[in-house]
C-alpha cells in the first residue's frame, strides 16, 4: 500500500520542462480553449512563434500538457511573456504561477512584462505586476 501512494504521488507531479515541437498540437488546444482564434487561424505561424522563442515551457501533470509559457528574452533587462496559459479545469492550482517563476529564476535580472486581457488583468495585479501603458499595431495597420 506504501509504494502505491508513494506512486500516485510520483504522478500528480508537476512537470516545467522546454518545450519540444511535438508539445505544440495540446497548445493549440489550448488556443483554442482560451478563444485565442487569431493563433488558432494562423496555426502555422502560431507554431513557428514557438519554435523561434528563446524561451518556450511547458507544464506537464499525470503526463498531459496542462499549462505553456512563451517568452521572449535580452537575457539582461527584458523578459517578455508572449502567451501564459493554463488549462482551464486545472486553474487556481499555482500552476500558471509557477510556470512565471520558473522562467523568471532563469533571468533573475530582468524585468518581466507582459501584456492583459480584461479577464487575466486580476490575476496578473494580486501576482503583484504593475499596470504600464503600451501601443501595438500590426503591420497592415
Amino acid at each position: 500500500m506504501k509504494g502505491r501512494n508513494h506512486n500516485m504521488q510520483e504522478q500528480q507531479e508537476l512537470i516545467i520542462r522546454p518545450y519540444e515541437e511535438t508539445d505544440f498540437p495540446a497548445i493549440h488546444q489550448l488556443n483554442e480553449q482560451e478563444g485565442w482564434s487569431n493563433l488558432v487561424a494562423k496555426h502555422q505561424q502560431t507554431k513557428a512563434a514557438w519554435q523561434g522563442s528563446n524561451l518556450a515551457v511547458v507544464a506537464e501533470q499525470d503526463g498531459q500538457l496542462i499549462g505553456c509559457l512563451r517568452a521572449l528574452t535580452d537575457g539582461a533587462v527584458t523578459l517578455y511573456v508572449c502567451e501564459l496559459m493554463v488549462e482551464k479545469s486545472r486553474r487556481g492550482t499555482g500552476i500558471g504561477g509557477k510556470l512565471m517563476q520558473y522562467v523568471h529564476d532563469l533571468y533573475p535580472e530582468t524585468r518581466m512584462e507582459l501584456l492583459a486581457s480584461t479577464t487575466s488583468r486580476s490575476y496578473y495585479e494580486a501576482k503583484k505586476f504593475r499596470a504600464f501603458y503600451g501601443f501595438r499595431k500590426t503591420y497592415e495597420e
